[in-house]
């Protein structure tokens, strides 16, 4: 027998999700959302478009604009599981901007970090410098 499965309406997926329905009908029309089924007032949405507009939330929240949210949601190929923290890291292309950290920590001797790939948290690259400083200084005060 087949098991009855859960149904919103557009109202009830808002509340769940915290977004107005302008937002939600606009992902669905960018391809990031799949239609509902029905159409009108008999339009209903499933457990599916629960899950993809929380990972829109949750991709938005982390910074990542919408052109990439499309790359990670489309790529059939991708390794990592949807719902982890961390998007993949973009595949490097001819012309592509990446923002690195760089820490200078003195003459000669520099750390270069691209968050992106490095699967760390801008509170995680701080923590390292800081901890990369004082560890050079420590050093340095040892072969005097």
């Amino acid at each position: 027998m087949k098991k009855e499965q859960k149904t919103f309406s557009l109202e009830e997926l808002c509340t769940l999700v915290e977004m107005n329905k302008r937002k939600i009908r606009f992902y669905i029309q960018k391809g990031l959302v799949d239609r509902p089924q029905g159409t009108g007032k008999g339009a209903h949405y499933t457990h599916r478009h629960l899950e993809q507009l929380l990972g829109i939330r949750k991709w938005k929240e982390a910074g990542l604009s919408l052109e990439r949210i499309q790359e990670l949601l489309g790529d059939e190929n991708k390794t990592a599981d949807s719902s982890s923290l961390i998007p993949p890291p973009r595949p490097r292309r001819p012309g592509s901007i990446e923002v690195w950290s760089h820490l200078h920590i003195e003459d000669g001797i520099e750390l270069h970090i691209e968050p992106q790939r490095s699967g760390l948290t801008p509170e995680q690259v701080r923590a390292l410098c800081k901890m990369i400083i004082e560890q050079y200084e420590k050093i340095k005060k040892e072969e005097i």
